[in-house]
């Protein structure tokens, strides 16, 4: 009768653990097997399951050489190349902390995160912006490619528990956080080669994000490899028209991007089919039903789509063997413990909504934010992680996604969510985005707004028209604005909160 989902635990992780060499172990089984490759228009650059786990621990060597110990801490500042993921392996096979982050960042920005972390040593590419502090030694990316030559590292080995890597959150919901993440966080993701990928070695995934994105060097990447299935990633060079090709080419049987490149596949007309691939996985942000349905019709074949967050890999998704009802995000995965819970913790009946919940047992889940014990433990109510993510659960099991606690509107005393009315925008012909967001008209007086973007002239009277027709009057937006675009964070999700501050500094409410 209530919303938990628990349908057993997953294997433990190895008492002695090492990321890196738990995702390149198959490096010892398919030593000649293509592990990566990157496809430009120029031709195709291929990396052998040998070749891979040599130029990594040819890296960690250098790491070594230079004096780094284990737990320093190494700032990523790399661009789309593989230099990135390589990067990353290596300072974890030798113990070090890799921090990878956004090649959009400000110096300014990231200022900050070397006044929070501390790191020892900065790897940097050019045109990347880099923090100010010209005291912390830097390698560079020719550097860094040298290394590879290096004698081979030897793998560190320790408790699965101690500190892996940090990440920094999008900041979407406040202030971006130092996220701390285990060596064990990768043993997690084995909960989705069933519950949501149906993946194994003779698989061939190409991921369309960029390298350094963390949703390509999860999904993309390191679980591809763990199983030692074929990883693809296109150059800049290739349009999203031009990737169904690029699949056809090159065999590919799973197909990973955001939400919106299979948008903007679609747009396209004369697409063909791809002939070996079984299905596409769709994260990052929600996936719209009249993507998924166009994509079916267009492509024949499903999307599924998964759902995590900075703080823990991906719990919920749908998946071949498990595919979730319309409009739902899908299932949590065997293997994890999920609930949606009011705000004391305690799970509430079926259909009802609540808090977005995870066991605190969960592997993928986070060690805490850095420095930061009293948000860390805001999080936790008892057993449960607190996602922030109001959702519902049906008595099957089935999640439907209801957006942030911190996006959710309110309507006369009713909590409106920001998706319900983007998916009745979204329906609207011309539409491409949208984006409901409650904002302050006068003092103590807001009203739901829709901002949107389309490619043709839309009248607002008659979107209201069409919208009032699909929601309960307290649902609709109360005004409607035509933006040439709607801020994004890097994660490519969309920033209702820069809406609402942007919104209300130009009518004078903050």
């Amino acid at each position: 009768m209530y919303s938990l989902f628990d349908q057993g635990t997953c294997d433990p992780c190895p008492a002695s653990f090492n990321m890196t060499a738990y995702v390149l172990a198959q490096a010892g089984v398919y030593t000649d097997k293509e592990a990566l490759l990157i496809v430009s228009k120029n031709g195709v650059e291929t990396y052998t399951y040998q070749a891979l786990e040599r130029s990594v621990l040819g890296i960690a060597t250098g790491f070594q050489s230079m004096g780094l110990r284990s737990g320093q801490r190494v700032l990523l500042r790399l661009g789309n190349t593989v230099d990135f993921p390589l990067a990353f392996l290596a300072a974890l096979a030798v113990d070090l902390v890799p921090i990878p982050t956004s090649s959009l960042l400000t110096s300014i920005e990231c200022d900050k995160i070397v006044a929070e972390i501390k790191p020892s040593i900065i790897i940097a590419a050019d045109g990347i912006a880099c923090p100010t502090d010209r005291a912390i030694p830097r390698i560079d990316v020719s550097a860094l490619r040298a290394m590879r030559r290096n004698p081979v590292a030897k793998y560190v080995y320790g408790d699965p528990n101690r500190l892996g890597y940090i990440i920094y959150t999008s900041g979407t919901s406040g202030v971006p956080r130092a996220v701390c993440h285990a060596h064990r966080a990768i043993w997690a993701r084995r909960m989705m080669w069933r519950g949501w990928y149906g993946l194994s070695s003779e698989d061939r995934l190409l991921h369309a994000g960029a390298f350094n994105w963390t949703y390509t060097l999860g999904t993309g990447l390191m679980d591809p490899w763990t199983v030692g299935a074929t990883a693809i990633i296109p150059g800049l060079d290739h349009t999203p028209a031009e990737l169904p090709q690029l699949m056809s080419d090159h065999k590919v049987s799973l197909f990973a991007a955001a939400p919106g490149v299979y948008r903007q596949i679609l747009k396209h007309k004369n697409l063909q089919k791809v002939p070996t691939l079984r299905h596409g996985l769709s994260a990052g942000e929600k996936l719209p039903d009249r993507t998924r349905a166009s994509w079916k019709e267009t492509m024949g074949t499903e999307i599924y789509e998964a759902f995590g967050m900075s703080e823990c890999s991906t719990f919920l998704s749908g998946s071949p063997d498990k595919k979730p009802p319309p409009g739902t995000s899908g299932f949590p995965q065997v293997g994890r413990r999920v609930a949606i819970v009011n705000s004391n913790g305690d799970p509430v009946p079926y259909d009802q909504t609540g808090i977005l919940a995870i066991s605190r047992a969960d592997p993928g889940l986070m060690l805490g934010y850095y420095n930061a014990e009293k948000a860390t433990e805001d999080k936790f109510v008892g057993e449960w992680f607190l996602t922030g993510d109001m959702a519902s659960m049906d008595q099957n099991g089935a999640v439907q996604y209801k957006g942030r606690n911190d996006d959710m509107m309110n309507a006369g005393g009713f909590r409106v969510s920001p998706l319900e009315v983007e998916h009745a925008i979204n329906a609207f012909p011309g539409i491409q985005e949208s984006a409901a967001v409650e904002v302050e008209v006068k003092p103590d007086t807001t009203v739901i707004a829709a901002f949107f973007t389309s490619d043709t002239s839309i009248s607002e009277t008659s979107l209201h028209s069409f919208v009032i027709e699909r929601l309960a009057g307290y649902k609709s937006p109360r005004m409607y604005k035509h933006v040439p675009e709607l801020p994004k964070g890097a994660n490519g999700k969309i920033l209702r909160q820069k809406i609402r501050e942007l919104y209300e500094a130009s009518h004078g409410k903050t």
